[in-house]
């Protein structure tokens, strides 16, 4: 078993800094660009800024899941894989981000934790081979997709600017899910999942306050 060299260890370690403090440039124009802003009441403000800090944090776990799965995983096609599905998280983080600041909110308190948790997870599944590797991403953009769902319709009406971003955050993450199962990803069983689940909502419901 291969062992991470230093100079990989000090690359992720700079990818964390900058995916914790929003650094970067995303590839993709934000989707909420084209979307006119619309008023929101002081209590529909605080809501949509709840629901996208939630996403922000799960877009940190999403980075550090990557990171993580890339950095020991010894299969360079997988490696690639992570390194493009970790580029399009980018461009979700930066989104959230970005509507962060127009919604006035504040990001999670909690978002280092949950990178490290992320980046722990992402480390070990890529140990555990390329089946359990993928299996392990979509399983885990199957809930996120999920999340997305019910995020939307938790939004205000008028916020259509948020709608925009988790629209098209959704469709990148179904497409992430799909292509892991396609190149031979397992399917997890129920239980494996409900874990999933039951750690994803803890995660959304601390995230949503603090």
């Amino acid at each position: 078993m291969s062992t991470p060299s230093i100079n990989s260890l000090i690359q992720h370690f700079d990818g964390a800094l900058r995916v914790l403090n929003g650094v970067g440039h995303p590839a993709r124009l934000n989707p909420a660009t084209r979307v006119e802003e619309q008023p929101l009441s002081e209590t529909e403000r605080k809501i949509s800024g709840r629901l996208m800090r939630v996403n922000h944090t799960g877009e940190i776990c999403a980075q550090a899941l990557y990171l993580g799965q890339g950095l020991t995983s010894k299969d360079p096609h997988i490696q690639e894989t992570m390194q493009q599905a970790a580029k399009e998280e980018t461009d979700h983080l930066l989104w959230c981000e970005e509507r962060l600041a127009e919604l006035n909110a504040q990001k999670s308190y909690l978002n280092p934790l949950f990178y490290t948790l992320s980046f722990v997870s992402g480390a070990v599944s890529g140990l555990l081979g390329n089946r359990f590797n993928l299996g392990f991403v979509a399983a885990t953009e199957e809930q996120v997709v999920k999340h997305l769902e019910e995020h939307l319709k938790g939004l205000p009406t008028d916020d259509k600017r948020s709608q925009a971003i988790l629209e098209q955050m959704k469709l990148d993450e179904d497409e992430h899910r799909t292509n892991a199962l396609s190149r031979g990803g397992m399917d997890f069983p129920r239980p494996f999942k409900s874990i999933m689940t039951a750690v994803s909502k803890l995660m959304t419901r601390t995230t949503y306050w603090v």
